[in-house]
């Protein structure tokens, strides 16, 4: 817009200027002199240079990594120029804005549930949406990082972090920047920007607090290494036990296979004798019984013999003996 007034002013000047210094008619050692080529000279002149202006006003260069938002007369066009050389109406004007990827860092205070005092530091890394730059810029202007992130950052993270204990958030840390993040993004995304990524870089507390964390820590550290000895001995006297019981397990079978094995021993001694005797009952004969009755005898007659049915007989000769 700048050149096409500028244009105009030239154009305007060179009428003027050549009309002053180059009349129509000069008198010069008293003639007259006409003046009109110089004069149409000084206003084509103008008229090209305005031209030129004219043409440079329609020519916009966007540089890569940047989005062109055209406005006319402070009115924003519902369309964007991609990176390179554009053309558009003189009396457009073309702001750039950078649609690449950008990382903001902040530092901030927050308050926990149980109201210890946070001191945050992070980073986020975003980029604004090319397809709808225009209505970032007509909302908000260039100065979006300023008026939109930077607030919401303060405000999300103040919102999360109040939400878990002192002690929680050190060991949930992650698990809050990721709820962090989505929050962010959640509102952000509407406007234009979008979130890629959000961390917490670093966690204080007061130092009284760390203090006492830190002897929780230690409390917590003994209580669990008691704990591992206990479960330790516990667990000896356990295989302990176990091998004991296993032994006795193993010498009562051993003696129940050697109970066994003596048990069977005897009764394959016994069958072997009743075997024997059987054998030998079936091999006896009263012939053969008198036999070695005889063989046996040893030629003396008994004292005393009876039977049922028997008179018993008194061996007399061998009573004459023994009163002799």
């Amino acid at each position: 817009m700048f050149n096409i007034v500028l244009a105009v002013i030239i154009i305007v000047a060179s009428f003027v200027l050549s009309s002053m210094f180059f009349p129509d008619k000069q008198k010069r050692d008293g003639t007259l002199i006409n003046k009109a080529a110089q004069r149409n000279v000084i206003r084509i002149t103008g008229i090209v240079i305005a031209l030129i202006l004219v043409i440079l006003s329609c020519i916009s260069y966007v540089p890569t990594g940047y989005t062109g938002i055209v406005t006319t007369f402070g009115k924003v066009h519902d369309n964007t120029l991609d990176a390179g050389i554009n053309f558009h109406a003189p009396w457009d004007n073309v702001v750039t804005m950078d649609n690449r990827e950008q990382r903001d860092t902040f530092q901030l205070q927050a308050f926990s549930k149980d109201i210890q005092q946070v001191d945050i530091q992070g980073s986020i890394n975003y980029s604004i949406d090319k397809s709808t730059a225009m209505n970032l810029y007509k909302d908000v202007g260039v100065e979006y990082v300023s008026i939109l992130v930077g607030p919401r950052i303060q405000e999300d993270v103040k919102v999360i972090i109040a939400q878990y204990t002192a002690e929680n958030l050190i060991a949930n840390r992650q698990e809050a920047a990721n709820q962090i993040e989505a929050l962010v993004r959640e509102e952000l995304t509407p406007k234009g920007i979008n979130v890629i990524s959000l961390a917490m870089e670093n966690i204080d507390f007061t130092d009284g607090f760390e203090q006492s964390v830190e002897a929780k820590q230690i409390a917590t550290q003994e209580k669990q290494r008691a704990q591992t000895q206990q479960e330790q001995q516990t667990m000896e006297a356990e295989q302990a036990a176990k091998r004991k019981k296993i032994e006795a397990e193993a010498a009562a079978e051993v003696a129940k296979v050697q109970a066994d094995a003596d048990a069977y021993a005897v009764q394959v001694k016994a069958d072997a004798e009743a075997e024997a005797n059987k054998k030998i009952n079936e091999s006896l004969s009263q012939d053969l019984i008198k036999y070695h009755e005889i063989n046996a005898w040893d030629g003396k007659l008994p004292t005393y013999m009876g039977g049922n049915g028997t008179i018993p007989i008194i061996n007399m000769q061998e009573n004459n003996e023994n009163i002799q």
